[in-house]
């Protein structure tokens, strides 16, 4: 059982952190405070491919698979991960289903200047009505001319101020619940579309959480992503890949922390000495750094699972709550180990702490992925 990476994945972690630790490291607690998009470090991050990480040159893609996209998203989050979760987003959210749903023209269209990192991307699912049960949807799509009017608002969207191509769910018909549902690919600059509410977060504050609103917004005929009725499937198996993202972007949270706090422990001194010599701090320590290589070993296996076309919706979910849960815990240790200095804003730990409570809810709460895993078990899948 060879858990190493190949060579050439050593070499693009390599290159990631490095990029990372450069250009973003510098700048990630003024992202975060200021709550600023970091546009010129994501132009960076596209000129060196990181956008199109996953999926075929032939669209602007650099190659790889789900492994090279979860290495990506970790070395990422282990320095601002806000940065990491913008190119998740962009990436799989909204990149995945036009390249396995879309049209060769979609793809050409929409999906290139995605990869490139010329355009933003977006995924328009929750309501204030609908987040878990996506069947209870309000947003409507109804058929006119050689198009569709989209009516309704949808909130907490990813990239929402800043996103150019929107992959956006609306219901064609509410009585037939998920099977009314329909995927569409609006842009930016569609009359009737617009961005409302710009959300203040805990965490995560340099990727923008909008609201997008819909007032008779149409949207050519084109533009429907798959068959009317599929966008329920679309949307599930979507987020199906979307949790790995995530998954690594809450281990690369756990890792910073755990590094960070390591470091700590060997420089603080109390009583004549480090405090790392301390049993209490050695255990906490211990258990940080189980959680965090059983986390990689969780996502790692569900990215290996996808490149290599094999069921992985089960240890999607377990590793996206497992690994959510750790970052959690492990910043929280962290911060214990700072002590009174971890709780304020000169060191980055506090901003771990914030960064890691959102994992455990989007992209589905941790609640769900154990409703999930159950399921699958259940099923015998």
């Amino acid at each position: 059982m060879d858990f190493s990476l190949t060579e050439d994945q050593k070499m693009l972690r390599a290159a990631v952190r490095e990029f990372a630790e450069k250009e973003l490291e510098p700048i990630a607690a003024r992202t975060d405070e200021e709550a600023r998009f970091p546009a010129d470090a994501i132009r960076k991050a596209a000129e060196i491919g990181l956008m199109g990480t996953g999926y075929p040159e032939k669209y602007g893609g650099s190659g790889g698979g789900a492994i090279e996209q979860a290495i990506v998203f970790e070395e990422l989050a282990r320095v601002c991960a806000a940065t990491s979760v913008i190119l998740i987003v962009t990436n799989e959210l909204a990149a995945y289903p036009i390249f396995e749903f879309g049209t060769e023209e979609q793809k050409i269209k929409f999906l290139a200047p995605v990869l490139k990192g010329e355009k933003i991307g977006a995924f328009g699912l929750t309501e204030a009505g609908a987040g878990s049960d996506v069947a209870a949807m309000s947003t409507t799509a109804v058929k006119k001319g050689n198009g569709y009017v989209l009516n309704g608002n949808k909130i907490f969207i990813s990239n929402g101020a800043e996103a150019e191509i929107i992959v956006v769910f609306a219901t064609l018909n509410k009585a037939q619940g998920y099977r009314g549902v329909t995927a569409f690919i609006v842009e930016k600059a569609t009359p009737g579309y617009s961005v409302g509410k710009h959300e203040k977060k805990l965490g995560i504050r340099g990727s923008s959480t909008t609201e997008l609103i819909f007032d008779n917004c149409f949207v050519p005929e084109e533009n429907r992503l798959g068959p009317e009725g599929k966008g329920f499937r679309i949307a599930l198996e979507t987020i199906d890949c979307s949790r790995i993202g995530i998954a690594a972007q809450a281990l690369g949270i756990a890792q910073a922390s755990l590094d960070k706090a390591l470091a700590y422990a060997k420089e603080r001194q109390q009583f004549g000495q480090a405090i790392v010599n301390f049993q209490a701090i050695q255990w906490m320590l211990a258990d940080m750094a189980t959680y965090v290589d059983a986390s990689r070993l969780l996502t790692y296996r569900a990215a290996y699972l996808k490149a290599h076309h094999q069921p992985f919706i089960k240890e999607a979910s377990m590793a996206k709550v497992f690994a959510a849960e750790t970052a959690s815990m492990v910043a929280t240790k962290a911060l214990q180990i700072f002590g009174g200095y971890g709780f304020t804003k000169d060191f980055p730990v506090e901003r771990y702490f914030r960064d890691a409570r959102i994992t455990e809810i989007y992209e589905g709460t941790s609640e769900m992925q154990r409703m999930t895993i159950a399921r699958q078990m259940i099923r015998g899948e």
